[in-house]
């Protein structure tokens, strides 16, 4: 049995990579001022990013359903026998219920993968998949596996500026306002696909410390007895200097020495929410066994 992977975007992982990895990797689609655009096909992640400064009207959308059967057909007629396709949490979109319709035309040649995660708990789980099916795991044997372990992740995100998140409506312009004047850093946690508020702290470094202590808190209770060899560390954001973005992760690397640490921008229709300069961290058990730094 011959089984092909396949995520989009919002994985982190780059159409590029997924080239190089024998992955399929869907563009996801992002709407700004009525126009649609594919991240990396006719957007760039610095784009996005003056498109949010300038506050223009900037929406995330789900892939077309013409686009998913389209990279499907695609996919088989290169002589896959079967495909997973693993899209984002169904606790943050509606587009893996979508994918999961459409799927049930294709019978068992198309197995949709929800295990409730996103961005770099996402890649590691897609990763994971390619070492199923290498390993010669079918696509039913590939989701049980991943589903079983949908829950084991925890992401935190601190926003720089509540403008974006104050446009969504998930917090009011006043209490944006208040927020912004004493200085205070939302910090925001993803688990599970669920997105809860998790801590209020002055200022980015002190909420960059506050991320740290939950995930080393995290790996000494949820995670205790793990190997490190089992547990990714993801650093990750929408950090507009690269060097900010290079300072953010060699901050994370020296915090988890001996752990797999990596780094990646948040995909466009996470940057829509969360705005510019965003910065997280993310920790997740993985199948394979990482190369530890």
């Amino acid at each position: 049995m011959k089984t092909a992977v396949m995520t989009d975007t919002n994985s982190g992982i780059s159409l590029d990579e997924g080239h190089r990895y024998g992955i399929y990797v869907l563009p996801m689609p992002v709407i700004i001022d009525g126009k649609d655009h594919l991240e990396e096909v006719t957007i760039t992640h610095d784009e996005l990013y003056k498109a949010l400064n300038e506050n223009r009207d900037i929406v995330s959308s789900q892939p077309s359903p013409g686009a998913l059967i389209e990279m499907w057909d695609k996919i088989l007629s290169e002589g896959y026998d079967e495909l997973v396709y693993i899209p984002m949490s169904s606790g943050l979109s509606g587009s893996c219920s979508t994918a999961k319709a459409l799927s049930e035309e294709y019978g068992e040649k198309v197995v949709v993968i929800d295990n409730h995660r996103i961005s770099v708990t996402l890649l590691d789980s897609v990763y994971d998949a390619k070492y199923l099916a290498n390993s010669g795991k079918n696509a039913a044997e590939i989701k049980e596996i991943l589903e079983k372990n949908a829950y084991q992740n925890d992401i935190y995100i601190t926003l720089h500026s509540l403008k974006r998140i104050t446009k969504t409506g998930r917090i009011t312009a006043a209490g944006a306002a208040i927020a912004t004047v004493l200085n205070l850093k939302p910090i925001l946690k993803i688990q599970g696909g669920k997105l809860d508020a998790y801590a209020k702290v002055r200022g980015m470094a002190g909420a960059e410390q506050k991320m740290l202590e939950a995930v080393h808190k995290d790996i000494a209770e949820k995670y205790a007895g793990v190997p490190k060899n089992k547990l990714s560390i993801g650093a990750a954001g929408t950090l507009e200097d690269k060097r900010a973005a290079k300072q953010w992760f060699d901050k994370v690397k020296a915090e988890f020495a001996g752990y797999k640490v990596t780094y990646r921008p948040l995909a466009c229709s996470i940057a829509c929410h969360v705005g510019t300069n965003t910065q997280g961290v993310a920790v997740g058990t993985t199948v394979r066994t990482l190369k530890t730094d």
